[in-house]
């Protein structure tokens, strides 16, 4: 039923204590019921979409950071559960549309919904399983809900302005950071905030999970970025230089643009060379990768992963110091590893 944190990626974040991976282990169990509950539905090629990338697997990061930061409060509190549920289907629900607008094919190792059964489907099931997550979050308590409708709000600005790209007078570094803050910065905030609010954690730890999620999501963003560039189909579950053919540019491809050099020239004329509304061929995207990572760049995209990563590090320290503390620490480790 459910994936747990002994499987993947996640069992790194709480094997530190035994006491608190099993816990952990229940918590995401229930979790996981809740979400196919909440996507059940008499209508089958809905229900089969909205069950097609959850069970194609993912690590379920979003309702780990949940459960973690309620253990600062009372965990044991009905609305954490539901909080947790609702995190993963808005992150769902955001990933089907967001394959919609990169014409994804492929996503945790699966055809994306787009892919299999086309645009509108994809449209629809992200919209079904957004309101679902709003149901779930009905109940709780009034301001953690009214966090998490601000939250979506800033997730579909950081979509559009991913989209639209930066214009000519903005800073495109500048620009970059804003994107990653709003598009997936947001939900991590969102996740402790909502681990925190429903747990009743004091306020301290509100506003020191608050930066830390922050800092993390950015970090997320960054990492994704480094993956787009050396991961395979099999290993990322999409395309090698996906993310090479939006308005906003990844951020080693930014630093290497900025570059000068015959590798920075090149690539500039690339993306110089290509018509507005349209991506980078085949041959182009495959030249640009090679460029790309061998490129300086690389190197200070990772010094960008760390400095975010040693910021949400550093947001816990008025944190108690515990299992939970030590959870969302090696969650910044885990994270900086996905890069390689």
């Amino acid at each position: 039923m459910g994936e747990g944190v002994t499987n993947g990626e996640s069992a790194k974040l709480t094997a530190l204590d035994p006491d608190v991976t099993a816990g952990l282990n229940t918590d995401l169990a229930a979790v996981e019921q809740i979400i196919r509950d909440a996507v059940k539905c008499d209508v089958p090629l809905l229900h089969e979409a909205s069950r097609h990338l959850m069970d194609a697997g993912g690590k379920r990061h979003r309702p780990l950071l949940t459960l973690l930061a309620a253990r600062f409060g009372n965990a044991s509190d009905p609305d954490v559960l539901r909080a947790a549920a609702a995190v993963e289907l808005v992150h769902i629900a955001a990933l089907c549309h967001d394959d919609v607008l990169d014409k994804a094919a492929l996503r945790r190792g699966v055809p994306s919904v787009n892919a299999r059964w086309g645009e509108p489907v994809a449209i629809l099931t992200g919209d079904f399983l957004f309101s679902q997550a709003f149901l779930l979050l009905a109940v709780v308590p009034s301001q953690a809900a009214r966090l998490e409708v601000n939250t979506f709000a800033e997730l579909v600005t950081g979509q559009f302005r991913e989209m639209a790209g930066p214009a000519p007078e903005e800073d495109p570094l500048d620009y970059y950071v804003t994107m990653a803050t709003e598009k997936t910065a947001s939900l991590m905030r969102s996740c402790v905030r909502l681990g925190a609010l429903t747990s009743g954690a004091d306020e301290t730890a509100v506003r020191a999970l608050e930066r830390f999620g922050e800092a993390l999501g950015v970090a997320f963003q960054i990492t994704d970025d480094l993956l787009d560039l050396s991961e395979s189909a099999q290993k990322s579950g999409k395309r090698p230089g996906a993310d090479l053919n939006k308005n906003a540019p990844a951020l080693p491809l930014l630093y290497a643009v900025r570059d000068t050099g015959p590798a920075s020239d090149r690539l500039r004329e690339l993306l110089e060379s290509v018509p507005e509304g349209n991506g980078l061929d085949d041959d182009a995207r495959e030249e640009a990768l090679g460029l790309l990572r061998s490129h300086p760049a690389l190197d200070r995209t990772r010094e960008q992963l760390e400095t975010y990563v040693q910021r949400a590090k550093d947001a816990l320290a008025p944190l108690p110091e515990g299992p939970a503390r030590d959870g969302l620490a090696a969650m910044c480790v885990a994270v900086a590893h996905r890069a390689g």
